[in-house]
């Protein structure tokens, strides 16, 4: 178990967590893999969206898709384009 600093009341509040340190993982296919597994544990709840301003149910959100690769690639500074 690791203590670890969060900001709440939008960065205003600063408290700390307890958290597994197998936990402390935030990109990569790992990630996305513990992020779909909490997914469904959490099964049908609403979340906020928007600010607050609006919600959804957590099993409607979509799941992204892939970017498609770049088709110019550009140097010097960005003065000259290449096309792949």
């Amino acid at each position: 178990m690791v203590e670890v600093s969060i900001r709440t009341n939008r960065g205003t509040k600063t408290g700390t967590i307890k958290v597994d340190v197998s936990d402390l993982k935030f990109s990569g296919a790992e990630f996305k893999a513990i992020q779909e597994k909490r997914k469904i544990e959490a099964g049908s709840i609403n979340v906020s969206t928007g600010r607050g301003t609006g919600k959804r149910n957590l099993k409607d959100t979509p799941v992204p898709s892939e970017k498609p690769k770049p088709k110019r690639l550009s140097t010097n500074r960005g003065t000259k384009t290449t096309e792949l």
